[in-house]
C-alpha cells in the first residue's frame, strides 16, 4: 500500500487486533479516528460524540501514511491537490487518511494485495 512502509505496517496490525469486530470499513475508520464525528443540532454544534473512543495510534499511523502517499503516488497526489483546492491542506491529509483506513480494512478482511480500485473505485 502506499505510504505504508514495514514499520507502519505492523504498527497498523497490532493496534487493529483482530479485524472481525468491526463490521464495516466506516467503522474501521472511526475507531483509527479518521472520520469526524460532530453532534449538531438546528445548526448549533453541541459536542463531539465519542471522540475520546478508538485507538489514537492508529489515527496517526493513518495520517503518516497519508503524508508519504501524497507525496510517491502519482494517483494519490493528483487526488489531494484536487481535495486541497476546495479545502485546507489539513482537511484533505485526514480526508486521504480516512480513505486509506478503509482501503487497508478492505485489505485486511479479504487478505488481498492493494488495488487502485480500493480507493478510487
Amino acid at each position: 500500500m502506499p505510504g505504508i512502509g514495514i514499520a507502519m505496517r505492523v504498527t497498523i496490525l497490532l493496534e487493529t487486533g483482530p479485524v472481525e469486530r468491526f463490521g464495516t470499513p466506516g467503522q474501521y475508520a472511526s475507531y483509527c479516528h479518521a472520520v469526524p464525528s460532530p453532534r449538531e443540532s438546528n445548526g448549533k454544534s453541541k459536542g463531539q460524540n465519542n471522540r475520546k473512543n478508538g485507538n489514537k495510534f492508529l489515527g496517526w499511523a493513518y495520517v503518516e501514511a497519508a503524508q508519504f502517499a501524497q507525496q510517491q503516488h502519482p494517483r494519490i497526489q493528483s487526488w489531494f491537490e484536487r481535495k486541497q483546492r476546495r479545502t485546507c491542506r489539513n482537511v484533505a491529509l485526514k480526508s486521504l487518511a480516512a480513505k486509506l483506513s478503509k482501503a487497508a480494512f478492505i485489505m485486511m478482511w479479504d487478505q488481498s494485495d492493494f488495488n487502485e480500485q480500493l480507493l478510487f473505485g
